[in-house]
């Protein structure tokens, strides 16, 4: 257009001027925050927050369908009992104490401070865990849907230590990839779950992958701009979007972050299990009783 200045056709495709001296230098406008469209504190039962089910928040953020922040002084008790799952994977990362487990892979250990455990539960198993020592525990642990060319196939089980598990600048790689590093868990290529601590002050940007519409941060510690607040506690989700994420924390603070490719199937419910049909929950719930009547006859169940 006649007339029309640099920065008027500029700002029309989208990019923002600098003036150089007499030279007019374009870099891209500043792309909108992702808004927070939902905000969850969850429900304590106990040394437990759920903070996410499949029946509510889980539906919104899968194939994440389940997290529980636990924080518990050990009484020389169990945690849980051992119990069943089938069609998802459940996803345990430890901040602080440890806990004994044990799987019907045939899998049993420590797993310390800093340490994942990775239950692919798919066709059906059982899993219990322990505290190892009377020290403080804390941590997450996250259910991840599963396709359904996973859902029923034969279960499998990752105990990574703390040594093993990438470290990229302030994050740790706990499952997917980040800056060049990958996770040595076997988990599907379309997830990200991402352990991150920054100091004050300090800010970090997320570039999701592409197709990474689903977004997610939970700071169990200290505050964070996002660039809305979230308080530590609180679960924030991002609107669906492939845009990046800019997080500044205030006060030395500690968090997840989970991307991924939205969970395009339904979510079939059972009390320890999460398909994507009938047929798969019930061959998943016939092999979890199959599983239990053989833990009976062995004394590990009444």
């Amino acid at each position: 257009m006649v007339g029309e200045s640099p920065e008027d056709r500029a700002r029309e495709h989208g990019m923002s001027t600098l003036t150089a001296g007499s030279a007019i230098v374009q870099r891209p406008a500043r792309v909108a925050a992702r808004r927070i469209v939902h905000r969850a504190r969850g429900l304590s039962h106990g040394p437990i927050t759920r903070l996410v089910s499949p029946s509510d928040l889980g539906e919104l953020i899968k194939p994440f369908v389940f997290l529980d922040h636990f924080d518990l002084q050990p009484r020389g008790k169990a945690l849980f009992g051992i119990h069943p799952h089938s069609g998802i994977a459940t996803f345990t990362l430890m901040l602080g104490g440890s806990v004994a487990y044990e799987d019907t892979t045939g899998k049993s250990g420590v797993l310390p401070a800093g340490g994942l455990e990775w239950m692919r539960a798919s066709g059906g198993v059982w899993h219990d865990g322990r505290p190892a020592d009377p020290s403080r525990m804390q941590g997450l642990q996250l259910w991840v849907a599963l396709p359904p060319e996973l859902e029923n196939a034969t279960p499998q089980s990752q105990y990574v230590a703390p040594e093993d598990v990438p470290q990229v600048g302030p994050v740790s790689v706990a499952l997917g990839r980040y800056g060049g590093s990958r996770s040595p868990v076997h988990a599907p290529a379309s997830v990200n779950y991402l352990h991150v601590k920054l100091n004050d002050g300090e800010r970090w940007r997320y570039e999701p992958p592409a197709g990474h519409t689903v977004a997610w941060v939970f700071p169990y510690s200290g505050h964070l701009d996002a660039p809305e607040p979230v308080a530590a506690g609180e679960l924030a989700v991002f609107e669906e979007s492939d845009q990046p994420l800019e997080l500044r924390s205030r006060g030395d603070s500690g968090f997840v972050l989970g991307s991924a490719i939205k969970h395009p199937h339904d979510l079939v419910l059972g009390s320890y299990s999460v398909h994507t049909s009938a047929h798969a929950l019930e061959r998943g719930q016939a092999e979890i009783r199959r599983i239990g009547l053989r833990l009976r006859a062995e004394g590990r169940l009444k």
